[in-house]
């Protein structure tokens, strides 16, 4: 068995702890990331090198620091970063061409990477791979509320390990959920277990854009739709199956789900770091600020470098909503945080103030920066721990921690680490134009433009 990660997604209903650069998937819940959940999920099941993540170019350098930090390797030929998102079906189609160039027939589990799930699931994941060798399968988990957030699967003629779909259902109003609970629907987890044969069969049939698409590879995009494996494939064929599962799972959609997968409550109901008189139900994410809370029920409060929220517990499914005002308005908020990931390592803006920026710069052990130039501004760079190797109009030198270095405008520069202790850098811009787009690369080991 192969698994597929699917790790495209932006996360809008978790800002502002999420962004566009920074998906809910790499949040860390607990001690590890969704994603990092995720592939050790996977890798129980198919092993380091049997795993494939289906991403995009943004976030390609920021998965394999992650899967580094368990002590794995990502295997950069299973590493796919799509040119541009066009929903689950054209993912997986070109995960699994993928697959079955390099293994031949066989069958793939896919993952979101933004999900929550016990591992109890892994066996019944485990004895599904019988029935998909005649039938697309699916996921369905026994529902434990009325749920309106999530869609829903009504299973159908029991089968050998599973049941057919007789439908998928849409996110219902509460009364109807009710219902489904009553006549034992399950809630779609959006995870799917498939062969290689089936799969291809009735992609041909029903979607053939997509199916002529990933014929050669790397995929051709172009004729494809933007669809999800749900609308463009499983609604359509009739070799479908839903395998339930007994298991605790969250799409952590909202930070009331959220809340719901905190470990630790008071005993008023109230989860994170906060001070709380006469305070219910609320949940706080503050990033070890010092929040109190008194004579509030039911709040979220989110606090970021850049961004507050604040939110009734029931109306957090509306962040997507402000989001989308932000965003149409042009406001980078939903985009960056303050803190940045890039293949060498991240960067944080500590301060902006007209004609000068500072920011902390870490590089990561044995790498470095690309050889550029600035056309607006000069850099002073102050090492804090670590050593830095600088590169300056071909001139190297090394700098121990407490030493800096000044970089003219105009002047081909380089900082690398070539130590095993992560490079902490302060670095103090100075110029009439202080944008990341002032970059002129000269040699890029990581490929960018």
């Amino acid at each position: 068995m192969q698994c597929i990660i699917l790790a495209g997604g932006s996360g809008t209903r978790l800002w502002p702890l999420s962004r566009e650069q920074y998906p809910k998937q790499f949040l860390p819940v607990g001690d590890r990331s969704l994603f990092q959940r995720t592939w050790l999920r996977a890798r129980s099941l198919a092993g380091g090198d049997g795993i494939w993540v289906v991403t995009n170019e943004a976030h390609r350098y920021l998965i394999r620091d992650q899967v580094e930090a368990l002590g794995g390797r990502c295997n950069d030929a299973h590493l796919l970063a799509e040119v541009e998102g066009r929903n689950t079906l054209p993912a997986i189609a070109w995960a699994m061409a993928a697959i079955r160039e390099a293994n031949g027939e066989t069958t793939a589990a896919i993952f979101p990477s933004d999900h929550l799930l016990e591992d109890s699931a892994l066996e019944a994941i485990r004895a599904a791979e019988p029935l998909a060798q005649d039938r697309l399968v699916t996921f369905g988990v026994a529902p434990v509320s009325p749920h309106t957030g999530y869609g829903y699967i009504r299973p159908g003629a029991p089968l050998e390990g599973g049941f057919e779909v007789d439908a998928f259902v849409e996110k219902p109003d509460r009364e109807t959920a009710e219902g489904y609970l009553r006549e034992g629907y399950l809630w779609n987890s959006g995870m799917f277990l498939l062969s290689t044969g089936v799969f291809f069969d009735e992609l041909a049939r029903h979607q053939p854009e997509v199916a002529s698409g990933v014929a050669a590879l790397p995929p051709d995009y172009d004729p494809m739709p933007s669809v999800s494996i749900d609308y463009g494939l499983l609604e359509h064929s009739s070799r479908v199956a839903v395998v339930p599962l007994h298991a605790d799972w969250s799409d952590l959609g909202d930070f009331a789900a959220l809340a719901g997968a905190e470990k630790h409550v008071d005993e008023a109901g109230n989860a994170g770091d906060a001070l709380y008189l006469d305070a219910h139900n609320n949940y706080v994410r503050a990033g070890g600020k010092r929040v109190g809370l008194i004579g509030v029920d039911d709040l979220v409060v989110v606090d970021t470098d850049d961004a507050l929220l604040v939110a009734a517990k029931p109306e957090t499914g509306r962040v997507r909503e402000l989001v989308a005002r932000l965003k149409a308005a042009g406001d980078p908020v939903v985009v960056h945080h303050r803190e940045e990931h890039r293949p060498w390592g991240s960067y944080k803006v500590l301060e902006v103030n007209g004609a000068y920026k500072i920011k902390r710069v870490t590089v990561r052990p044995e790498r470095r920066l690309s050889l550029q130039l600035h056309h607006h501004r000069s850099e002073h760079w102050i090492v804090v721990s670590g050593t830095a190797e600088v590169e300056l109009d071909g001139e190297v030198q090394l700098l121990a921690q407490g030493e800096s270095t000044f970089v003219k405008t105009g002047q081909r520069h380089r900082l690398g680490n070539p130590g095993r202790i992560p490079l902490e850098v302060i670095e103090v811009q100075i110029g009439e134009y202080l944008e990341e787009d002032d970059i002129v690369r000269f040699e890029d080991v990581y490929g960018r433009v």
